[in-house]
C-alpha cells in the first residue's frame, strides 16, 4: 500500500466560519499553496449547525457549499475526504440549537437525533458521490470529546455508543467501495479508563482505523517535545490499533498529527515533523498521514488555546513556514525513496477482559507499563507490534500476524 500525504483543512480566512459563506477565491488560494506543497488530499470540516440547523432541515445550499470546496479542491489536484458532525472543532463545540438549552438532547441516545444524524450522512454522501476526487467521509471529528468531562456532556455506554456509529455509518447507503467511510476519536478512547468508546470501536467499524496523535496529552511533557518517545507516539498508535483489529490487514490512517507549541519551540517543529513522519512509515498497511494542519488560525479571533494559532504549515497569508517546508521535504522524500517497512516479529502484549476491552487503558497512556515496554524495545532497535491477550492466547491468530515472540509487562499501571 502507497500511503497518501494530506492536511486538515483550515481555511486561512475565517478559520472554520468560512463554511457560513464560502469564498471561492479565499479556498482558491489557500489549495494551490497546499498543493504546492505536493500534497495529494485535503480533509474538510463543515460545521453542523450549518449543514443541519433544525433535526429535520438539511440546508441544501450549505451541501452545495461542501460540493464546491471539494470541487475546487480537484482543480488543483487535490482529493478530498468530508468530516461531516462537526461536532468538536479546536477546544469549541459545534452542536445545532435543537440539540441544546431548553431542546436539550443526546445526539448519541435520542433515537430521532440519531436517525438525523444518519440522514445528514446520507445527504452529504449523495451530494458528493460522484465528484471524481472524492475519497470518503468521516462521521465527524472526535465526537467522543462529547462524553464527560465536557461540561455538556451528552453520555451514553458502550452499547449506545456502538449503536450510534453503526447506525451513521449505515447512513451513507449503498457506497463505492473505492470510498472510506469511517469515524475518528481523540486519544481518550485508547487510554481513559471508562471511556464509552472503545478501541474496538476504533477498529472493527468502518472501513479503515484512524488514529489523532497529539504529544501534549502527557508524552511531551513527560519525556521532551522532541523525545524519541514524542516523534514515536503516533507510531505506538498506530501499532496499538492494530492489536484491536481483527483483521491483520486492516489499513490505519494517521488522521491528525501536529507539533504543538505547547510541546515544542518553533525551531523544533521541522525536527519533530520529520521524525515523526519517518517512524509512521514504518507501520504496515498504512493509509495515509494527514498533517493538523494547513493553516495558522489568525491572532485576530479570539479565545483558541495558544497552541492553536500556530500549527499550520502555511500561515495565514499562505506563506509556507519552516514546518511546512518540512513536511513537504518528507514527502517528497518517502516518494522517491520509499522506506521499507520491517517485519514486526515481536509482540508487547495488553491485557483484555472478555469482550476485548483493555484491563487498564492506563498502561497505554504516557508512563503506562504497555507502552514503556514498547518504547523500551523500540530503543533497542526492534520494530515491535502489539497484540491483545485474546491473540496471544491463539497461535494461529499470532501466526497470521508474524508474531514470534511475546513481552509481557511486569506491572498494568
Amino acid at each position: 500500500m502507497t500511503p497518501r500525504f494530506g492536511v486538515n483543512y483550515v481555511p486561512s480566512q475565517d478559520w472554520m466560519f468560512q463554511w457560513t459563506a464560502v469564498e471561492a477565491d479565499v479556498v482558491r488560494r489557500d489549495f494551490a499553496a497546499i498543493a504546492a506543497l505536493g500534497l495529494d488530499h485535503v480533509r474538510l470540516f463543515p460545521l453542523w449547525p450549518v449543514l443541519q440547523p433544525n433535526r429535520t432541515l438539511i440546508r441544501r445550499r450549505a451541501l452545495d457549499d461542501v460540493r464546491l470546496v471539494v470541487d475546487l479542491a480537484a482543480e488543483f489536484g487535490l482529493d478530498a475526504s468530508v468530516d461531516v458532525i462537526q461536532g468538536h472543532m479546536s477546544g469549541f463545540d459545534f452542536v445545532p440549537a435543537w440539540l441544546v438549552n431548553w431542546h436539550a438532547g443526546n445526539m448519541f441516545t435520542d433515537e430521532p437525533a440519531v436517525r438525523a444524524q444518519a440522514a445528514l450522512v446520507g445527504a452529504v454522501y449523495e451530494t458528493l458521490r460522484d465528484a471524481p476526487n472524492f475519497t470518503g467521509l468521516t462521521l465527524g471529528n472526535e465526537v467522543n470529546q462529547f462524553q464527560p468531562p465536557n461540561p455538556a456532556a451528552m453520555p451514553a455506554d458502550s452499547e449506545q455508543i456502538g449503536h450510534w456509529l453503526r447506525s451513521l455509518l449505515a447512513g451513507a447507503q449503498d457506497p463505492d467501495p473505492a470510498h472510506v467511510i469511517t469515524h475518528s476519536e481523540n486519544d481518550h478512547l485508547w487510554y481513559r479508563d471508562g471511556h464509552p468508546f472503545l478501541p474496538t470501536h476504533a477498529t472493527r467499524l468502518g472501513d479503515v482505523t484512524t488514529v489523532h496523535s497529539w504529544i501534549f496529552n502527557g508524552t511531551g511533557q513527560r519525556y521532551g517535545g522532541l523525545s524519541d518517545q514524542a516523534v514515536r507516539h503516533a507510531e505506538w498508535m498506530a501499532e496499538l490499533s492494530r492489536a484491536f483489529a481483527t483483521d491483520p490487514a486492516r489499513p490505519v490512517w494517521v488522521q491528525e498529527v501536529g507539533a504543538p507549541a505547547l510541546n515544542l519551540q518553533p525551531e523544533q517543529m521541522p525536527e519533530f515533523c520529520r521524525r515523526t513522519v519517518d517512524s509512521v512509515l514504518t507501520t504496515q498497511n498504512l493509509y495515509g498521514i494527514t498533517w493538523w494542519c494547513s493553516h495558522d488560525v489568525s491572532r485576530d479571533l479570539g479565545d483558541y488555546k495558544d497552541l492553536e494559532y500556530s500549527l499550520g504549515l502555511l500561515d495565514v497569508d499562505n506563506r509556507v513556514k519552516p514546518l511546512g517546508r518540512a513536511f513537504a521535504e518528507a514527502v517528497a522524500q518517502a516518494r522517491a525513496t520509499p522506506p521499507a517497512v520491517p517485519a514486526r516479529t515481536r509482540a508487547v502484549v495488553v491485557e483484555v477482559d472478555e469482550h476485548d476491552v483493555p484491563r487498564s487503558r492506563a498502561a497505554l497512556a504516557p508512563g503506562g507499563a504497555v507502552v514503556e515496554a514498547w518504547y523500551d524495545l523500540r530503543a533497542a532497535g526492534h520494530f515491535p507490534a502489539v497484540v491483545t491477550s485474546t491473540t496471544a492466547a491463539d497461535p494461529a491468530a499470532l501466526a497470521a500476524r508474524g508474531i514470534e515472540q511475546l513481552v509481557r509487562p511486569t506491572s498494568m499501571v
